[in-house]
């Protein structure tokens, strides 16, 4: 039997010592992310909270806040609708956006719009959603609108990009001091409970 103390024994002198240790955990290597707006130019960003409305709840429920942008194709000229989530960058929002599509005064706010989406590519299969988003201020809430709707006369061949910057500024990302004011405000909102109708919707009924 081996003598456990022989281990601890001290190394006689001049014998070279060796210390190598083979790592527990080997580290794989990094594996590069491919988001697919790699070949897109990004139009228009603007931070925002996303919501959809759940038909069986009948009630709003919360997707994400993050940057909501306007990417086209560099290809193909087509423009879609992408939203991530912060620090996950989990999707949220993905959809082309067609001439069919309206916006919507959301009840009871100046800086929230309502539409609908045939076909909104965040989960697979896609599904058709009516989503909400909100922004910090009515001035970034109407920016989106105008951006929105140019956007969908780019996707119908009714106007092209360089119109569409020679007659909008552009967009500007909110500074701090309207981030900070944005999650303030959000914190004072209560969670919305039942569904804002339009016009449009309340007819159908």
């Amino acid at each position: 039997m081996a003598d456990p103390s022989a281990a601890l024994a001290p190394k006689p002198e001049g014998e070279e010592i060796d210390p190598q240790f083979e790592p527990v955990i080997k580290l794989t290597e990094q594996v590069e992310v491919k988001t697919y707006e790699e070949d897109e130019d990004i139009l228009y960003k603007m931070r925002a909270k996303l919501f959809r409305f759940d038909n069986g709840l009948n009630q709003w429920k919360e997707r994400g806040t993050g940057d909501v942008k306007l990417l086209q194709h560099k290809e193909t000229k087509k423009v879609r609708l992408v939203m991530r989530r912060d620090k996950t960058l989990k999707v949220c929002a993905n959809h082309h956006i067609s001439a069919e599509m309206r916006l919507q005064p959301n009840i009871g706010s100046d800086r929230s719009w309502v539409w609908k989406v045939a076909a909104d590519y965040t989960e697979d299969p896609p599904t058709a959603e009516t989503l909400a988003i909100r922004f910090g201020s009515p001035e970034t809430a109407n920016e989106f609108k105008r951006q929105f709707e140019l956007t969908q006369k780019i996707n119908s061949g009714g106007a092209s990009v360089e119109e569409k910057n020679s007659t909008e500024e552009p967009a500007e990302e909110e500074s701090e001091e309207e981030a900070e004011k944005e999650d303030e405000t959000e914190k004072k909102d209560e969670v919305i409970e039942k569904k804002d109708e339009s016009p449009e919707e309340k007819k159908e009924e």
